[in-house]
């Protein structure tokens, strides 16, 4: 759903969507869903201390307010996925933006992913939406998604498509989705910001497994032989409220959580976890982006880079008016492109520059 709050002074605070604070049962998610009505239909999120992170640039100008992902199609073509303003498209000469209006599910785009066949989908506020070029087509509960708030999208090894709702995972046989129950994870009074049946973000490693990063609830591995495996804080993981994860060049898997150990590494056998006290700007990580010469880029408070040895740190004095960092992306040029709560920017190796409407993009 639309989910941050305009406030009046253009301050901004990164914020994720927000629903009451419920539990995984599905009559308990309705009923705060309903009794959330108003903060829907408002479409925002009250903001904290002003000034935080940093003075804004006219949004007017900016290719969205909020950058919440970004990726490059193969024929070029860069994609950002807005919080009111659907999916933007920039194909090298302008702008084109796709709507409920033009034919997406939603308004909010919170995921983008290309299939082997080059058919882009989109997870939305109003289900899953797959775009071939000309034709949009929309997935809703109707077609078996758990639930129409659809957080992350991936396609595995053997090239299904797999979306993580607000109340569970759920993969793509061709024709509809087929969701899954998740086994429980044992965690006793889970902390969570939403439910803990939010399935986050999702990765396939290169052994075919597929992992789910939750709301509370740690993180789920799944391959057709084993099944689930559950992992938490108690198996060594940083964060049972798993935001992003990535599998690097050398087979590690990466966590981001919102909280406590910050970035956790999984090499298959253990956890070693990193934070503020390793040299983090913050604990928080909202993103990870491994790019092609192996370094992590983590959404932090700004940027952190990560060589394996030491992070060192992108935000203000760099250019980056806005610390409120949602999304990451390399493109084939090797460009550094950073989606935050106030626009679009692109990391020259030095200093971060807004790019706006009117550029620029060179």
């Amino acid at each position: 759903m639309n989910c941050f709050h305009k406030d009046k002074q253009r301050w901004y605070h990164l914020v994720l969507p927000v629903l009451l604070c419920i539990s995984s049962g599905e009559g308990q998610l309705k009923s705060a869903q309903k009794s959330d009505a108003s903060k829907e239909k408002a479409g925002r999120f009250p903001v904290v201390t002003p000034g935080s992170y940093g003075i804004e640039p006219d949004l007017s100008l900016q290719v969205s307010e909020y950058i919440r992902r970004i990726l490059q199609d193969k024929k070029g073509n860069l994609w950002f996925g807005t919080n009111d303003q659907g999916a933007c498209r920039y194909d090298g000469k302008s702008l084109a933006y796709f709507t409920p209006k033009e034919g997406m599910g939603g308004e909010v785009v919170r995921s983008i992913i290309e299939d082997r066949k080059g058919n882009l989908w989109f997870g939305t506020n109003g289900g899953v939406t797959r775009y071939d070029g000309k034709i949009f087509t929309n997935f809703t509960t109707k077609d078996g998604l758990p639930h129409n708030e659809v957080w992350s999208l991936i396609q595995d090894n053997s090239g299904n498509i797999w979306a993580g709702t607000l109340n569970g995972v759920c993969r793509y046989n061709g024709k509809k989705f087929i969701a899954f129950a998740l086994p429980e994870s044992g965690i006793e009074k889970p902390s969570y910001r939403f439910t803990p049946a939010l399935v986050w973000h999702m990765t396939a490693d290169k052994k075919g497994n597929v992992w789910l990063g939750t709301d509370g609830a740690g993180v789920y591995r799944f391959n057709e032989k084993n099944g689930f495996r559950h992992f938490s804080e108690k198996d060594g993981l940083g964060c049972n409220n798993v935001t992003h994860i990535l599998e690097d060049r050398n087979g590690n898997v990466w966590f981001g959580g919102r909280q406590k150990g910050g970035l956790s590494r999984f090499d298959g056998k253990k956890f070693t976890n990193f934070s503020t006290k390793d040299g983090m700007s913050s604990n928080a990580v909202w993103s990870i982006f491994e790019d092609k010469g192996g370094i992590l880029w983590l959404s932090t408070d700004g940027i952190d880079r990560f060589d394996g040895k030491k992070f060192t740190h992108i935000n203000k004095k760099d250019g980056l008016i806005n610390t409120a960092v949602q999304s990451i992306f390399e493109d084939r040029e090797g460009r550094m492109w950073f989606g935050t709560g106030a626009g679009l920017y692109r990391f020259n190796g030095k200093v971060a520059v807004n790019v706006t409407k009117k550029g620029p993009w060179k």
